[in-house]
């Protein structure tokens, strides 16, 4: 039955692809695109074969891995047919049904497999591969599937082999895949120390349940639409087993998918079928942790699934399941660099001699913290550390009555303990200071929603912060961080009152509290984390400044140690703007095609140079519209071969001065040979109210006319305006053919950026 469906099925299918490709443009070749690699991880010292999920894979170089003790080879690639391909096929098969016919009307038997055999021998010989005959049928399974959805940005595979050193460093290390025109976006890998072992289908059923041989152990799985995975193992009474899910953490987001991630859960049965414990998250982090005390011998089988029972490639998850060292809470949550810290910890599994530890931090930041139990390391949480002075909240100061005194600057580590709890504190401030408080809790793993409320001596409130976005914390969709600037009104005292937003409380809800002079600072992000250029043009880059207390001044951008030839243009972030795009751009020919590459920012604050280095970033899509920085470790450039410099000389040099209303010429002279055809030029991105009216070539270069909407672009507005050029080329005709008549549009490239200034008038 399902012989004779394949077949029934083959010949429409391949009709509607041939007609497609025959009647569209073919795109231009880009460089390698990743959504997921399965399995998503390895052990120390083992070697697996894994498959990396995307698009773009043709002529596949190298699989890099950051960090070191990690060796990738490429095995094989399997794309879906190309046009050409299916016409083959589709040729082959019209042959198929017809021999079938005659040996049918010849007395001979012609059913399904007759048909399949015949199709196989044709396709043969016209010179197909058993490869391509199998990539078909791939791609026709996923094709007559009801329940998936064909995505061509996961058609692809990159099937590779991993091997791991014994003494490679567990935790998460980040992939990319480079071709020979460029270098993807990084996917998520975790080396782990504890075995592993793969899902077998099928296994939705609990008779059907995936046997565990022992604990502790590592699943890996991937689940399709309404996929059920069930795993069957033994445990012992008293036993207390932690089951943590990593799904989310691996594909952080899906850009066409609702809460746009992997929403994983884990329901635990009996021997009975009894559910006997269920998560579908751990606070608010969406990967599940169940954390479960075995009450008998016996056997227990687990299920893993989406929460509304989605799936699709890209749905991979591992699960750590056994009798694990996990860190629940840490109190407090940081300390002053160069004194001793001693800090609280709370879990399960953890060691009885690791319930304190007491370190001495020697640099400013967030930094790790693990135990190490009897079956390894456990999960590692943070710990902040800053220079200020440090004391702890003392209870009882739940009013204004009852408040915490406080000598400026300082850190308070505290805790709101209990539901509907309030932590208040009294502190005296001077007239114009320059005033900042902030929270670090769910920044720093505490699941407390904070809310800050400031009181003067009379009871009259001056600020109040509930949630405050920090677009440095990518992985966070609840910013729940309270952080107000402000300048003093008059001198006094001031009561400052920290609750949970929610009004709950608990052990694990503390706060560091941070109440002393605004420290204007800022970071920096660069997006994209991986870019790919020809060489010899340039390519845009978004920089993102993410401001601290209240910094507003320029931040002047420049390139760390690049190699020659590598040039940031309009490398200005604007006094009071949080983003800017500049270009870069690449040498015309070089010997290292993959650079990594370093960018740095400097500016003056309070009379002093201020310089941070950027971290990369990739800008990631949450179900449709929601959008977040996401670090990744490196920033690469690829530099694909190139066939012409593009650049140009923008006359009377840059800034250029916009009118707010009406337009503005801007005339520019090649740099080289200009390309042929006629030229077009379009505005990548461009502020609002600001568009290409009118390009116009002259003897030596071009103008570009500038128009601006004056409700919408106003004075004193400063970036830069990125250019793409194109020209119109007539279409060649065939040999011996007349004139085509027609002209193609072709991106020749981008522009260096041009720096401008909305004047006046």
């Amino acid at each position: 039955m399902m012989a004779r469906r394949w077949w029934a099925t083959w010949l429409p299918a391949a009709a509607v692809i041939v007609a497609a490709a025959g009647g569209e443009v073919r795109a231009q070749p880009k460089p390698p695109h990743v959504g997921y690699v399965w399995p998503a991880g390895a052990q120390q010292g083992e070697t697996v074969e894994a498959a990396i999920g995307g698009q773009y894979f043709k002529d596949a170089r190298e699989v890099l891995v950051s960090g070191d003790g990690v060796r990738v080879e490429i095995v094989e690639h399997l794309a879906p047919p190309t046009g050409k391909e299916m016409q083959q096929l589709r040729d082959a098969f019209d042959q198929a049904r017809k021999k079938r016919d005659e040996e049918a009307k010849a007395g001979r038997r012609a059913g399904p497999l007759v048909l399949q055999r015949l199709f196989s021998d044709i396709a043969h010989e016209a010179g197909l591969t058993d490869k391509q005959i199998e990539s078909f049928r791939l791609y026709r399974a996923q094709r007559d599937d009801p329940k998936r959805q064909l995505n061509p940005q996961l058609s692809e595979l990159l099937k590779i082999r991993v091997t791991v050193a014994p003494d490679a460093a567990p935790g998460l290390r980040q992939v990319r895949v480079t071709t020979r025109l460029g270098v993807s976006e990084p996917l998520r890998f975790q080396i782990g120390y504890l075995a592993e072992m793969r899902e077998s289908e099928p296994n939705d059923l609990p008779a059907e349940a995936t046997a565990v041989p022992s604990l502790p152990v590592v699943l890996n799985g991937q689940i399709m639409p309404g996929d059920v995975d069930r795993f069957r193992f033994t445990a012992e009474h008293g036993q207390r087993l932690v089951v943590q899910v990593a799904a989310r953490s691996l594909v952080p987001y899906l850009a066409d998918a609702v809460p746009g991630w992997f929403q994983a859960t884990v329901t635990l049965y009996d021997a009975n079928g009894r559910e006997v414990a269920f998560a579908d998250d751990y606070r608010f982090d969406p990967d599940p942790v169940l954390l479960f005390e075995v009450p008998a011998d016996g056997q227990y089988v687990l299920e893993v699934r989406d929460s509304i029972y989605r799936g699709r490639e890209d749905f991979v998850y591992r699960v750590s399941i056994g009798e694990l060292p996990f860190i629940a809470s840490v109190f407090p949550l940081g300390g002053r660099r160069g004194e001793s810290l001693a800090v609280e910890i709370d879990g399960w599994n953890v060691p009885a001699d690791q319930h304190r530890a007491t370190l001495t931090p020697e640099a400013v930041g967030v930094r790790p913290l693990s135990v190490r139990g009897a079956l390894g390391d456990s999960n590692a949480v943070p710990l902040a550390i800053d220079d200020l002075p440090e004391c702890r909240e003392r209870e009882s100061n739940d009013d204004a009555a009852a408040a915490m005194p406080l000598t400026l600057p300082i850190i308070v580590n505290g805790r709101i303990n209990r539901p509907g709890d309030r932590d208040v504190f009294r502190f005296r401030a001077d007239k114009g200071d320059r005033l900042a408080v902030e929270v670090m809790a769910r920044r720093l793993g505490s699941p407390l929603d904070s809310l800050l409320t400031l009181c003067d001596a009379q009871g009259r409130t001056v600020a109040v912060c509930d949630d405050c976005d920090d677009p440095g914390s990518g992985l966070l969709t609840h910013h729940a961080d309270s952080h107000i600037v402000l300048t003093i009104p008059e001198t006094g005292d001031y009561v400052l009152s920290l609750s949970d937003a929610q009004g709950a409380g608990g052990a694990a809800h503390a706060y560091r509290l941070r109440i002393g002079p605004a420290r204007p600072d800022f970071q920096l992000r660069v997006v994209p984390s991986a870019l790919n250029i020809r060489g010899g043009t340039a390519a845009p880059v978004t920089v993102h400044a993410l401001r601290r207390d209240g910094f507003a001044g320029d931040i002047q951008l420049r390139l760390k140690n690049a190699p020659p030839g590598f040039a940031l243009v309009g490398a200005v972030v604007p006094e009071g703007q949080n983003r800017v795009r500049v270009t870069l751009t690449s040498p015309a020919k070089t010997e290292q095609p993959l650079t990594q590459l370093d960018l740095e920012g400097v500016a003056q604050i309070d009379g002093h140079e201020v310089c941070r280095e950027a971290v990369a970033a990739d800008d990631m899509m949450q179900a449709f519209i929601y959008r977040h920085l996401v670090p990744a470790d490196q920033w690469f450039v690829a530099v694909a071969p190139g066939w012409r410099t593009v650049s140009w000389e923008i006359e009377g040099g840059t800034p250029v001065r916009l009118k707010p209303a009406g337009t503005t010429e801007i005339r520019a002279k090649w740099q080289g040979r200009p390309p042929p055809g006629r030229i077009e030029m379009v505005l990548n991105e461009p502020p609002d109210g600001i568009a290409v009216k009118e390009t116009a070539p002259t003897p030596v270069g071009a103008t570009l006319v500038i128009e601006a909407d004056p409700a919408k672009v106003k004075p004193g507005l400063k970036g830069n305006l990125i250019v793409d050029l194109f020209v119109h080329r007539e279409v060649p005709a065939k040999e011996g053919q007349p004139p085509t008549g027609k002209t193609q549009r072709v991106l020749v490239g981008t522009l260096p950026a041009v720096a401008f200034e909305v004047t006046g008038g």
